[in-house]
């Protein structure tokens, strides 16, 4: 089958192109190019993209005009300005890529007989944050106070207004929660922090320690989403879907800070950096259960050994190991006690 990636060229398309290859699909990609020393480029999954675009998904006629002339049958779109922080600095350029950008999209896809099945990720961050310990579920109502999760809380409405009204192939929102995986290099990311202070010889440095997040691995997310393009293909699966970790296993930044930090022999442990910082939830769950009931969905890996697969990743390349075949090993891994069949 044939895919269309937006935002390949990222973390969470790197893998998700990887994962789609090792299943037998053909991939095409949307996006910008990748940032300096990005897993897209040290594992060369360049290689693994039959048909490969850069351009900028603001640009709607360049969106377009790809997505016809690559006539995918699945679309995934990925593409994003996807931190948090840099939405305070650049917040016209984050509404602009997250919101116009999935406009022009969803209307690209519209216009394209051969999409039977397409998928919007947005982010566990949509929901209107009340500091409930409970998870959020699909349907309690979307706000946000950080131009980021706004973004994307719009763009998720945005996209099911359009499937609601507007004919085309059968849509779907997937929000999840914060995914951890080897070769990430993002700023403001805790596991990326982490290991660039470790292997520099630095001491890792906390914004917000006591903030509780839902942990899982890249990977798990992805099957997730995949999962959600499966049920398309067969007629269901529309509407949004929750992909987070199970049930208690959401922990705070200092816990996982520690359990990594414990996984690299040194000394020492980590400060925190109490000076003013934009606005960030403190807690934020989700209810991942409607995708367990309707999709036999749940995370593989439980937080634990999501931590331990990261940290072994940048452990072996670190030492040596080359990028890509420690990539392509966790995904036939993964694959492999899964019980991979076709997305």
């Amino acid at each position: 089958m044939r895919y269309l990636v937006t935002g390949h060229t990222g973390f969470k398309g790197t893998w998700l192109t990887l994962m789609l290859r090792a299943k037998g699909h053909e991939v095409a990609g949307i996006a910008l190019d990748p940032v300096d020393g990005s897993l897209y480029i040290t594992a060369g999954v360049d290689r693994d993209v039959d048909d490969d675009r850069r351009l900028d998904i603001r640009d709607g006629p360049a969106v377009a005009a790809a997505v016809a002339d690559i006539a995918p049958e699945v679309v995934l779109h990925l593409a994003a300005q996807p931190i948090v922080r840099s939405s305070y600095r650049e917040p016209r350029v984050t509404f602009e890529t997250n919101v116009n950008g999935t406009l022009n999209v969803l209307e690209a896809v519209s216009r394209t007989d051969s999409v039977r099945a397409h998928v919007v990720v947005t982010t566990d961050k949509v929901y209107r944050n009340d500091g409930r310990s409970t998870g959020y579920v699909e349907s309690d109502p979307l706000g946000a106070a950080d131009p980021y999760s706004t973004s994307k809380a719009m763009a998720d409405l945005l996209t099911q207004s359009w499937s609601s009204s507007i004919a085309g192939p059968p849509v779907a929102v997937v929000r999840g929660g914060n995914v951890i995986g080897g070769g990430d290099v993002s700023e403001d990311r805790l596991i990326p922090d982490i290991v660039r202070r470790v292997t520099a010889g630095e001491t890792p440095v906390l914004r917000n320690p006591a903030s509780i997040r839902p942990w899982q691995h890249v990977l798990d997310c992805l099957d997730g989403y995949l999962a959600v393009v499966d049920a398309l293909l067969r007629g269901t699966g529309h509407g949004a879907w929750n992909f987070g970790p199970r049930s208690g296993e959401s922990v705070t930044v200092a816990e996982v800070t520690e359990a990594a930090l414990a996984s690299w022999p040194r000394e020492g442990g980590w400060i925190h950096d109490d000076g003013e910082q934009p606005h960030e939830a403190a807690l934020l769950t989700l209810d991942s259960g409607r995708a367990s009931r309707e999709l036999g969905w749940s995370n593989l890996l439980p937080y634990p050994e999501s931590l331990q697969w990261v940290m072994a990743w940048h452990r072996a390349v670190a030492d040596g190991g080359d990028p890509r075949a420690v990539t392509v090993a966790q995904v036939t891994e993964y694959l492999d006690r899964r019980g991979a069949g076709d997305a």
